[in-house]
């Protein structure tokens, strides 16, 4: 059931070690920029962002001296290059830079790069954030865990993300979740089970409605529904199990209800399987890179004594799993997890040989 939980109000920036950095440049996540996060903070003004109900969105549209603005339209250009494409300088004057937004809500503080094709107007997001090892982690373990894939760089104390489309969850909830055919609510209300399973299993925290988006896909006859993560700032932070856990959240009220009026309790322990296992068989496909991202994240401090000792032992008192108890940091129980998970896969696997 939907809780009422509390998060902490101001989770700190963690620096990207120098494991991690060897990691991201093995696997050509680290590149030279032409441009840093904290270059964009030279705004000498801006103005509120209102939506079409003309409501604040929480980001300000920021600008630039003429010279400086220059200078920085380039280079976020070539940024997009690099991001999207071979890192050509072909592809500049095919773009332009429509606006640059900054939002002061939340941990990442990040920029949001508008960039259009001038030829077909087609345009497309980026954004600027302070890097964080625990958001990169994040960033990496949803890469090869889930089912999509994601798009980022990193350089120096600076993350570039690709724009992850879809509908705001809370916005979905709240205007068109209702309008929904009974049908089309219960492929929502499993889909809602299966993402739950997976963030917990990945402890992908503080996934309220605003956190994530709904992403309708048109079948040949139906059109189905898929909830994909796009916010990454409470990666193995937390201390409490529940942080990790959607269902929890008082914002993901209504989706809660929908699973408890639309899936049967056998169901719901089904979906969960099946997830467990799908979330498995990445980790097998993956082991070579997911044991070198594990290796450094078991040394890396992404978190305090107190969440992780107090995390481990919500664990253990959940899995009975005396692993967790030994577990020295937030890297290492991510780890036991997904041994767990893997362990438990494999055993049902072999018994049905």
């Amino acid at each position: 059931m939907a809780d009422d939980i509390k998060i902490s109000k101001k989770k700190p920036s963690f620096p990207v070690s120098e494991n991690l950095n060897a990691y991201l440049s093995e696997y050509r996540r680290n590149i030279e920029l032409p441009i840093l996060y904290s270059d964009l903070l030279r705004f000498q003004g801006s103005v509120i962002v209102y939506d079409d109900n003309d409501e604040d969105t929480l980001w300000i549209r920021v600008y630039y001296s003429d010279s400086d603005r220059k200078e920085i339209d380039l280079s976020l250009k070539k940024v997009y290059s690099y991001l999207v494409s071979d890192g050509g300088d072909w592809i500049l004057k095919y773009l332009n830079v429509d606006a640059i937004d900054y939002c002061t809500f939340g941990n990442s503080k990040p920029f949001r790069i508008k960039v259009r094709n001038i030829l077909n107007d087609n345009y497309t997001y980026f954004y600027v954030k302070k890097a964080d090892a625990s958001r990169i982690y994040g960033l990496e373990i949803e890469h090869m865990l889930s089912p999509y894939s994601l798009n980022f760089l990193v350089c120096e104390d600076t993350l570039i993300e690709e724009h992850i489309a879809g509908i705001p969850g809370d916005e979905f909830i709240k205007n068109s979740l209702d309008d929904r055919t009974e049908m089309e609510k219960a492929q929502i209300a499993k889909e809602f089970i299966k993402f739950n399973e997976r963030c917990t299993i990945t402890l992908l925290g503080d996934m309220r409605s605003y956190n994530y988006v709904i992403i309708p896909i048109h079948d040949f006859d139906q059109v189905i529904f898929k909830i994909r993560a796009i916010d990454f700032d409470q990666q193995s932070y937390e201390g409490k199990l529940k942080i990790y856990m959607p269902q929890f959240f008082k914002e993901n009220f209504k989706m809660v209800k929908m699973v408890q009026s639309k899936i049967q309790e056998e169901s719901i322990e089904q979906y969960k399987i099946e997830e467990r296992s799908i979330v498995a068989k990445r980790i097998i496909s993956y082991r070579n890179r997911l044991n070198a991202l594990l290796n450094c994240m078991q040394s890396d401090k992404i978190s305090n004594k107190k969440n992780v000792n107090n995390l481990k032992e919500e664990i253990y008192n959940y899995s009975h799993d005396k692993n967790f108890r030994k577990c020295e940091s937030m890297g290492e129980i991510v780890k036991f997890i997904l041994d767990f998970v893997k362990r438990n896969y494999e055993n049902v696997s072999t018994s049905r040989l």
